[in-house]
């Protein structure tokens, strides 16, 4: 058996095997349990590796100590798989660090040979201290680049708690050599192994206490920082931050899950690519982590960190990524959600501002420009405002059909847009009426040379349908006027356009004298403000009889203006100026709410009619109009099929891609539609039977004359039987005498009004007439045509078939 202290204390020309095989197999237990913290794919470890070499080098001659602190490096390295050059690396490191305690030994005068040894606390206080700085020498800048860190950074990192490890150590190293240079019973050394077990357990502990805390608060405020409703902002954080929170070499997001294209790769803090897939990491690791929500009801893609060498998380850090992984989908949603609310908003925006046929600037827009302008500075230049109408555009609709139609109308604007000078703005007002708005001119003559430069863009004919058409024009130009804003150079550039139609020219400058026609018209719009203000606008009503029985089944509402000077005023008289003037919507809100004050009034004495409303082109353009209409009928509580407006027949023509959303949305909640003075254009069937139509009105004209007139006859039986065809009725205006109603209902027309039945008059005086009615029958207006009841109404509630009329239907 084995004299421990007498074999150290007696050094042998050989070390004893025994005793080398100690130190072979401290240095190797030393340097495998190791406390880990790691630098992306490297790890930097704490060890115990200076207890057993400095031990060794005491007692033992010190070449064969470093060789065997080496080969126990050696054997680490080889059983745990690691890279060679990393094996290497740290073989050399341990070679260096023993070599230098063994130097620090010799010259402090530590002699292996003595009898005891002398004191060694001071020389293995220097050896252990020389150790640890050719340890931290070497090893630092190797930490330092692979956490793209500064030397200094990593040296005070943890720096107290370094220091207390390296003290226990160190007094551990101290009381072992003493207590067998005492020749002491070796049983004194029995709880060192505890100790330092203890002591292990405590420095690795500190360590992953205070890592997970830096962690988290790194996470933390990443994910704080994430807040952002920028997606970019957002992507280019977590990738740059990532790598710095799991210490990666290498983040990528990939959010084609998502359905974005899209691949954002960081190295370090810095973002390398942005831009389509696909992902183009080809290191030894990566690790991958869904970005999805817990309920896996939304993904947004998939995030990976890259590593060099091989790496695998601890159960700590796995957590640590689900986490993050979760932040950053809830982010990527929130700042996706607020990029398509944005996108949406900037959508509205432009589709309130823009013709939804051409995409130039519709009327809004060109008000607002032009208003912006008018508020400019004199020295910006003349501004003067270009209208332009096509002639004879109704002639390519009636002939080619809508689709046609269109086709001009989106060349003629990108004529005119490519025409127009940097900053002047083109405009489609509606139909086939255009606007450009020409700025910063030097001189007032340079607007018409504009002018003819626009319209000579329309020259050259257009192909359409294999058809060369003619686009022809008209211009009218008006110069920013000192007063009356956009209003009035509207008004000013309308004067001059008809007046360049009338003389057959290609344009017409507006001029004041020559205005005589428009004098009067501008003179009522001044005193529109005060006739809307002082209720002068009031409401007559017609009622609309069964031509069979007699009985009123419904009432147009007439406006007439009481002008305290001019007298009563029909609406041929001021709609025009009330339409151009700018309180268009004042003027409608006060029609409709008489209209509806009247439909009340005639529903409580028992005459629950109809009401029917003209409305006019430039109200459905409003695309508030439909929801204020809406809000009035809610506010009267009348049911909105007891509502109809009459539309003109040129309006579904030449402006149904503007209207027709809003003509639907009316008819949807139950507003019928009228078609009034039918027969005086050509409607293709195919444009009316898309239009949400309930009546026809056939105009007084033909009504006129359907006794003496067989085209007048057969228009209206061919109105009929279309109607019959589409489910629509079919009203008579104008009819004059008893003749011209007997001839009406052998046509086949159901309903009609006129001169016959009743003039327009207040809705007091309509409701006694009801009341009175004719022949004992109240609320007829004429003798009945047939014997018996034959009268079939139909509900007041439109029906979810096919009929679409509110007024009586008589069986044939």
């Amino acid at each position: 058996m084995i004299d421990l202290g007498y074999a150290i204390t007696r050094p042998q020309p050989f070390p004893h095997p025994g005793l080398l095989a100690l130190v072979l197999v401290g240095a190797a237990i030393a340097n495998r349990v190791k406390v880990y913290v790691r630098m992306r794919s490297s790890r930097d470890g704490t060890a115990w590796g200076e207890v057993p070499v400095l031990i060794g080098l005491v007692f033992l001659p010190h070449g064969w100590v470093v060789l065997c602190a080496a080969a126990g490096v050696a054997v680490v390295k080889i059983v745990a798989g690691t890279a060679p050059h990393r094996a290497v690396f740290s073989v050399a490191k341990e070679v260096l660090t023993a070599s230098t305690a063994s130097l620090v030994l010799t010259l402090a005068g530590v002699n292996v040979t003595a009898d005891p040894p002398a004191s060694t606390i001071l020389p293995v206080t220097l050896a252990y201290l020389a150790m640890w700085f050719v340890d931290d020498l070497v090893f630092m800048p190797v930490i330092a680049i692979a956490s793209r860190t500064t030397i200094a950074q990593v040296a005070r990192k943890d720096l107290g708690g370094k220091l207390i490890a390296h003290a226990f150590r160190l007094v551990v190293i101290i009381y072992v050599i003493e207590v067998l240079a005492s020749g002491s019973s070796p049983l004194l050394l029995g709880f060192v192994p505890l100790l330092i077990a203890c002591l292990h357990l405590w420095h690795s502990r500190q360590l992953r206490t205070k890592e997970e805390r830096r962690s988290w608060r790194e996470l933390a405020k990443t994910t704080e920082e994430l807040s952002s409703v920028e997606l970019t902002q957002v992507l280019h954080v977590a990738a740059t931050q990532g790598a710095r929170v799991f210490s990666s070499d290498v983040v990528e997001i990939d959010l084609t899950a998502s359905g974005i294209d899209r691949v954002v790769r960081a190295h370090g803090s810095e973002v390398v690519y942005d831009g389509p897939g696909p992902r183009a990491f080809a290191g030894v690791s990566e690790i991958t982590a869904e970005l999805e929500t817990t309920d896996r009801s939304y993904q947004a893609g998939e995030l990976v960190l890259g590593f060099h060498g091989k790496v695998k998380l601890n159960e700590f850090e796995q957590y640590k990524l689900k986490t993050f992984a979760a932040a950053l989908c809830t982010a990527i949603r929130n700042a996706t959600a607020y990029a398509e609310l944005q996108r949406l908003n900037e959508q509205n925006a432009y589709d309130a501002a823009h013709d939804p046929l051409t995409g130039l600037a519709n009327r809004r827009e060109l008000y607002e420009h032009a208003g912006t302008h008018f508020r400019g500075s004199p020295s910006d230049g003349v501004v003067a405002l270009l209208l332009i109408d096509l002639n004879h555009f109704k002639e390519v609709n009636d002939t080619l059909g809508h689709a046609a139609g269109d086709a001009v109308l989106r060349e003629v604007a990108r004529r005119l847009a490519d025409a127009a000078a940097p900053g002047d703005l083109v405009a489609r007002l509606g139909g086939d009426e255009f606007a450009v708005l020409l700025v910063n001119l030097p001189t007032p003559a340079l607007a018409t040379h504009r002018a003819k430069t626009m319209l000579a863009a329309l020259e050259e004919s257009v192909a359409v349908e294999g058809m060369q058409i003619t686009v022809e024009a008209a211009g009218g130009i008006a110069l920013a006027a000192g007063s009356g804003g956009v209003n009035e150079l509207m008004r000013r550039a309308d004067v001059a356009m008809y007046q360049a139609k009338r003389a057959g020219q290609q344009t017409a400058t507006y001029v004041h004298a020559q205005d005589t026609a428009d004098i009067g018209r501008l003179a009522l719009g001044g005193e529109l403000h005060r006739a809307v203000a002082e209720h002068e606008f009031e409401v007559d009503f017609q009622p609309i009889v069964d031509l069979g029985s007699g009985e009123v089944v419904a009432a147009e509402a007439l406006a007439r203006w009481h002008h305290p000077e001019h007298g009563s005023l029909t609406p041929m008289e001021f709609l025009q100026t009330v339409e151009r003037s700018g309180r268009l919507q004042a003027f409608a809100d006060a029609v409709l709410d008489q209209a509806l004050d009247a439909s009340d009034l005639w529903r409580d004495a028992g005459f629950d009619l109809p009401v029917a409303v003209n409305v006019s082109p430039r109200s459905l353009l409003d695309p508030r109009f439909p929801e204020a209409v809406l809000s009035r009928l809610s506010r009267h509580a009348v049911p909105a099929d007891r509502l109809i407006f009459e539309l003109a027949e040129t309006l579904t023509l030449s402006q149904l891609d503007v209207v027709g959303k809003a003509l639907t949305e009316l008819s949807e909640a139950g507003v019928r539609l009228a078609l009034d003075d039918f027969g005086t254009g050509v409607t293709p069937l195919s444009v009316l039977s898309h239009i949400p139509v309930h009546q026809l009105k056939v105009d007084r004209e033909f009504v006129g004359a359907v006794q003496t007139s067989s085209e007048a006859a057969a228009v209206i039986r061919s109105t009929v039987d279309l109607a019959r065809s589409l489910h629509l009725t079919v009203i008579a205006a104008g009819v004059e005498s008893e003749p011209q109603r007997h001839a009406l209902w052998s046509l086949g027309c159901l309903a009609g009004q006129g001169h016959l039945f009743a003039r327009p008059m207040s809705a007091a005086r309509l409701l006694a007439t009801l009341q009175r009615g004719t022949a004992g029958r109240p609320g007829a207006l004429a003798t009945s045509l047939h014997d018996g009841a034959a009268v079939v109404r139909m509900s007041r509630r439109r029906s979810s078939g096919t009929g679409r009329s509110a007024l009586p239907h008589l069986p044939a």
